[in-house]
């Protein structure tokens, strides 16, 4: 009898060790090792085992790069804002999944999407692994969907799970909630672990490809906002798609960052309610509800998320400070790029910040990473600093380079769209590319350097009272 050997699998990120260790040397996670069996039935199947012999592979046939495209059929889900995100509907036989921090209103989204596509006629199986039936039926009931077919049950067995779904007709949607509780026989390891994760997302994955249905696999987070597990698991399906939100805020933003069939990057804004999730056809109008055209600090910033123009504001607070080093607090962007804009401010425009605490914060919670908002933070802030208001029917965008120069940015014409549809009039960016004009009834204002913007907002009329002496 052969003997059996452990290992040491980080849960992290996989890393493997013959002994355990505090701290994984390839994520820098501390009390991540968890002893594992090794030879399991991944680790057979590809390296082969001491004494037994690998089989003999078979011929694969090769084909020439060119040939006919298919166009992939699409599911369409009957939530309009999912389907914009997924490139226009389920692929049939393509495996998604989908993270969130617990609470965010994953499984509320995808029950609502099984119910509305069952009710359409589409064969749809909830695999809850988390919950029990009882308590399923209970959140369908609140939404208002428990007359809809879906075919639903509680189990975490991959091998009777498999074995449920090839009973008959294949199902075109199977929704597995979640796969850290799936485990499988082949895998001598706890529910959750590296080894069962990456198990039964493979085994899911093959099911998918085989039989044609679309199935989506809810997975948990990590404290740093990663789904958790294996890596491996987000290349192995074709999309992973994360649900974004705050618990204090009622939106929450779905968006894809790897789309096999579709654009990544974009995005679908929903609207947390009593009875479930609520679309957003236009994220705009939510972001932009309770805006302060008279206050100092404040710029608009025309953006992109995917293929969508969002218009969303940018707050600035320049306070002086009675520390030896001043705070620099950011909410909704990135610290770093903060700093960037501040030190551009002073070395080529004489703005000084030393003296001042800064605060920034993106209005309504939409987290920014694209560098086009430079423009509208450098307004902003050096609007507070003035306390001078800039103009309530302008909006900003623009990247900002280290020497000081507002570069060109992509899709121009989109943003100065959206704007004049929200009633603005006038735009400040930097000069449009060849053919990347914007709408015509906006008046277009270009910067080409920093300090034209520093100087335009310098020129407006200042709110502060005159001070004794003056």
């Amino acid at each position: 009898m052969a003997k059996r050997t452990t290992v040491f699998v980080c849960q992290s990120c996989g890393a493997t060790s013959q002994r355990w260790v505090g701290k994984c040397e390839a994520c820098g996670g501390w009390n991540t090792f968890v002893e594992e069996v090794a030879g399991g039935a991944i680790g057979n199947a590809v390296f082969g085992q001491k004494g037994r012999a690998m089989r003999k592979g078979r011929l694969v046939p090769l084909v020439p790069l060119s040939g006919v495209i298919e166009e992939a059929p699409r599911l369409p889900s009957g939530i309009d804002e999912l389907d914009r995100v997924t490139g226009g509907g389920f692929v049939r036989g393509s495996a998604l999944l989908v993270g969130g921090d617990p609470g965010i209103g994953k499984s509320t989204l995808l029950i609502q999407a099984a119910a509305t596509m069952a009710a359409r006629g589409a064969r749809v199986v909830y695999i809850s692994g988390e919950e029990a039936v009882a308590q399923v039926r209970l959140r369908a009931e609140r939404l208002g969907l428990a007359g809809a077919p879906v075919a639903l049950a509680a189990e975490t067995s991959v091998e009777d799970i498999l074995t449920t779904l090839q009973d008959g007709p294949a199902p075109e949607l199977v929704v597995i909630d979640s796969i850290q509780t799936l485990w499988s026989e082949l895998v001598e390891a706890g529910p959750g672990t590296v080894a069962q994760v990456r198990t039964s997302a493979q085994a899911m994955v093959r099911y998918a490809k085989e039989s044609g249905a679309t199935v989506v696999l809810v997975g948990h987070v990590t404290k740093d906002g990663s789904i958790a597990g294996p890596r491996v698991v987000e290349h192995m399906v074709d999309a992973v798609l994360y649900f974004e939100g705050d618990g204090a805020r009622h939106f929450r933003v779905l968006r894809a960052v790897k789309n096999r069939f579709g654009p990544t990057d974009e995005i679908g804004v929903f609207e947390m309610t009593g009875r479930g999730l609520k679309e957003v056809p236009n994220p705009s109008e939510l972001f932009m509800g309770t805006r302060d055209g008279s206050a100092a600090g404040a710029a608009v910033f025309a953006g992109m998320e995917g293929t969508r123009p969002v218009l969303v504001e940018i707050q600035a607070l320049v306070a002086p400070s009675t520390l030896g080093t001043p705070r620099r607090a950011v909410v909704g962007w990135d610290g770093n790029r903060l700093s960037m804009i501040l030190a551009v401010l002073e070395a080529h425009c004489g703005v000084r910040f030393g003296q001042h605490d800064v605060y920034l914060a993106v209005a309504g919670g939409l987290r920014i990473q694209e560098p086009a908002a430079d423009l509208a933070v450098a307004a902003a802030l050096v609007s507070s600093l003035a306390d001078r208001p800039l103009d309530h029917d302008c909006v900003y965008f623009g990247e900002v380079s280290l020497s000081g120069a507002v570069r060109p940015v992509a899709h121009a014409a989109s943003r100065l769209k959206e704007a004049e549809k929200l009633g603005f009039a006038s735009a400040v960016g930097p000069a449009a590319k060849g053919g990347d004009e914007g709408a015509g009834g906006l008046r277009r204002a270009t910067v080409a350097q920093l300090v034209d913007l520093v100087s335009r907002i310098a020129a407006a009329p200042s709110r502060r009272p005159a001070r004794a002496g003056d």
